[in-house]
C-alpha cells in the first residue's frame, strides 16, 4: 500500500497539469466558430436574405430584429432594410389589413397603397379618412433623405368621363393628388417628388377577376434607392 501511493500522487498531479490543454482546445474551437460566422456573413447571399427577411417580416407584420445587425456594403442597399422596417412600424395596420402592402426592386422600396384607402371609385379627390394614413406614411418618409416617386395605377376597365377621358388621364391625376398632399401639407421638396401615372399597364395581376382588379387599382409611393434613376421605367 505505502508503494502505491506516491503513485497515485505522480497521477494527479499529471492530470492536473494536462487541464489547460481542454481549456486551450475549447478556445481553438471556439475562435473557429467565431471566424467561421465572420466569413459566412460577409458573404451573405443579399437577394435570398432579404427575400427571407421580408417574409418573415410579412408574417409578424413588423420587422426583423436582426436586419440591421446584417447590413452588407453592396448596392442591395441595408437602408432598403431600414427604411421598410419603420415603415413596417408606423403602418402597422394597415400592413395587417393589407390595404398596404411592401415590396423591393431595382429602384427601392415600394408602397403599394390601395385605391380604396385614398380615393372614391373613378375619383382623383383624396378621401378624408386618406389623410391619417398619408400622415403616418408621411412621418416616416420625411425622415430620409430619399427621393420619392409616386405612381398612379388602374384595372383594365376602361373610363371615360368628362373630368378622366381615360384611364391614363385617371393614374396621373391620383399620382398628382397624393403627391400635392404630401408637398403643401408635410412640406415635401418638390424637387424631391416625381410623379407618373402608367393606367393599366403595369398590373401587380393579371386583371382576370374583380379581386385581381382591386389589388391593381392603386398609389405606388417607390422610396428611390439612392443608385437608382427615379424616371427609370422599370
Amino acid at each position: 500500500m505505502n508503494g502505491r501511493r506516491p503513485h497515485a500522487r505522480r497521477t494527479d498531479q499529471h492530470a492536473n497539469t494536462d487541464r489547460w490543454l481542454l481549456t486551450y482546445a475549447d478556445l481553438i474551437t471556439l475562435l473557429l466558430g467565431l471566424f467561421v460566422i465572420l466569413y459566412a456573413i460577409s458573404k451573405v447571399d443579399n437577394e435570398q436574405y432579404m427575400r427571407v427577411a421580408q417574409a418573415f417580416g410579412g408574417l409578424f407584420g413588423g420587422s426583423i430584429g436582426i436586419v440591421p445587425s446584417l447590413r452588407s456594403a453592396t448596392d442591395m442597399s441595408p437602408d432598403r432594410l431600414t427604411i421598410e422596417s419603420k415603415i413596417r412600424g408606423a403602418m402597422y395596420e394597415d400592413i395587417r389589413s393589407q390595404t398596404i402592402t411592401l415590396s423591393q426592386d431595382e429602384r427601392g422600396v415600394v408602397i403599394h397603397i390601395a385605391e380604396e384607402v385614398l380615393f372614391a371609385s373613378g375619383s382623383a379627390l383624396l378621401k378624408s379618412s386618406s389623410r391619417t394614413t398619408l400622415d403616418l406614411l408621411a412621418s416616416v418618409l420625411k425622415t430620409v433623405p430619399n427621393e420619392i416617386r409616386i405612381e398612379g395605377h388602374t384595372d383594365d376597365m376602361p373610363i371615360q368621363t368628362s373630368a378622366f377621358p381615360s384611364n391614363w388621364h385617371l393614374s396621373v391625376a391620383r399620382a398628382v393628388s397624393t403627391g400635392e398632399y404630401l408637398t403643401q401639407r408635410h412640406g415635401f421638396s418638390v424637387d424631391k417628388v416625381s410623379i407618373i401615372g402608367y393606367a393599366d399597364r403595369k398590373p401587380l395581376v393579371p386583371n382576370t377577376s374583380a379581386e385581381n382588379r382591386a389589388k391593381n387599382r392603386r398609389v405606388d409611393i417607390i422610396v428611390i434607392a439612392p443608385k437608382a434613376n427615379a424616371f427609370t421605367d422599370q
